[in-house]
């Protein structure tokens, strides 16, 4: 007989659990039949210990199963999904997903909602009027096999598990723990009846994994776990030491997307669109090299196929495409002001987070995940680093909303900009690929 004692002991103790534990322990966490205070001491005994592999698959298996998992064998094609672990500016999702669709591979997507100083895919398809993301899950399988793509959030019955212990990890310290970032990331991936997954794992002053290595450790840490559940999953290592693209906050991120979808939009976002696309038109089988998904991507952004997409699936969840059309239908912030460099220079360095939270001033983020978030308001990036600027040009707009937040976000932005005599030398913005073998290369 499990009892939850014996669990906990053994891993404080740096043992090894058996499938059966784990999956008694989650079982019983879930049902309520195991203590918060037991998982918290769990969780708290694999943050100082970890999980080795056999028990890190049995671990994710396990939230995978305490919800319902779906099936997709209804659609046709090989159902390929994108997952970022999150950034300032990342909207790479509301051009991507729609790109991929128009190539032919149906894309499921599960999102979630931005806390702190990341932004979320929810929010930013919210400020669409009329948007809907909480479909059911009848809704969702009809949408990926109608429309090619569905945008949609955790619904009850997926990884229910994961949402309990998240809640738990996040006020016992135990949410920078690898393993149980992973277990929860795969968790809720692996339930949307997907084939295939590409990760963008981000490192850098934005990022989550402020260091390379350890957004490495988890890229590897994920894949493991997807391809002990059968699936393919390729990952990609990406910079977050400035935010992606000029605009962060909700509706301003959805105007960049459009502009990406109508093919412009800044070269990071469309550069990095269009290599995770590749991989996932390559892991869908709708390219035989990464080249060739590069290609075929770049040509449905620029023919007009991935906004007509954009427009299919806003229109098949309840929002207005008309709103795509004219932009100026989204939610505008009733205010501006500029923040100005101090002196002049070259942009040496942004402090991406900093960024993230000075937007979050403004009301474009959320402290608690029960709070508001204020769809208009956020940042446009005038200059980011490189660029050469004289003293008292503008720097950044912003939009704001009777100037709330403003003081403190115009003090988060001083700290953020660093300023030098000499260009930077900037490293890539795709680091490295880690994933099967025989895709080519991107160009």
């Amino acid at each position: 007989m499990v009892r939850a004692y014996d669990v906990i002991k053994t891993k404080r103790d740096g043992g090894t659990l058996t499938d059966e534990q784990i999956r008694w322990f989650m079982a019983g966490y879930t049902a309520g039949d195991v203590a918060p205070e037991q998982m918290s001491a769990l969780t708290m005994a694999i943050f100082f210990n970890g999980l080795n592999k056999k028990e890190l698959a049995s671990w994710a298996d396990a939230m995978l199963r305490s919800g319902v998992v779906l099936n997709l064998d209804d659609v046709k094609g090989i159902k390929v999904d994108k997952h970022s672990t999150g950034g300032v500016g990342d909207k790479i999702s509301l051009p991507l997903a729609p790109a991929v669709a128009a190539c032919g591979v149906p894309v499921p997507m599960v999102s979630g909602r931005g806390l702190g100083h990341t932004g979320g895919t929810l929010d930013k398809l919210q400020a669409i009027p009329g948007f809907r993301v909480d479909l059911t899950v009848e809704d969702y399988r009809r949408l990926v096999r109608d429309v090619g793509c569905c945008l949609i959030g955790q619904t009850r019955e997926i990884a229910p598990a994961d949402k309990k212990l998240y809640a738990l990890r996040d006020v016992t310290a135990t949410v920078d723990c690898i393993p149980l970032i992973a277990s929860s990331i795969m968790s809720k991936k692996m339930a949307e009846g997907i084939d295939a997954l590409v990760l963008d794992v981000k490192f850098g002053s934005g990022a989550f994994m402020k260091k390379k290595a350890d957004a490495k450790l988890l890229a590897q840490t994920m894949r493991a776990i997807g391809e002990g559940l059968g699936k393919d999953v390729t990952a990609y290592l990406t910079s977050m030491e400035q935010p992606l693209g000029e605009m962060v906050g909700n509706a301003l991120e959805v105007v960049e997307s459009v502009e990406v979808l109508r093919g412009g939009g800044p070269k990071d976002i469309v550069d990095l669109t269009v290599a995770l696309g590749a991989e996932m038109l390559w892991l869908g089988k709708k390219a035989k090299t990464l080249g060739e998904g590069a290609a075929r991507m770049r040509t449905a952004l620029a023919d007009g196929s991935a906004f007509r997409k954009f427009q299919d699936i806003t229109r098949a969840q309840g929002g207005d495409p008309k709103a795509l059309e004219n932009l100026s239908l989204l939610p505008q912030a009733p205010d501006r002001a500029v923040f100005v460099a101090p002196k002049a220079g070259f942009i040496t360095a942004m402090d991406a987070e900093a960024i993230g939270l000075a937007a979050m001033d403004l009301g474009a983020g959320r402290a608690r995940a029960e709070d508001t978030v204020d769809p208009a308001v956020g940042l446009k990036l005038l200059h980011k680093v490189g660029a050469k600027v004289a003293k008292g040009e503008p720097l950044v707009e912003i939009h704001h909303r009777a100037a709330k937040g403003l003081p403190s976000c115009q003090a988060r932005l001083a700290g953020a900009y660093k300023l030098g005599a000499t260009k930077p030398r900037q490293g890539p913005l795709v680091d490295q690929r880690l994933g099967r073998a025989g895709a080519g290369k991107l160009a």
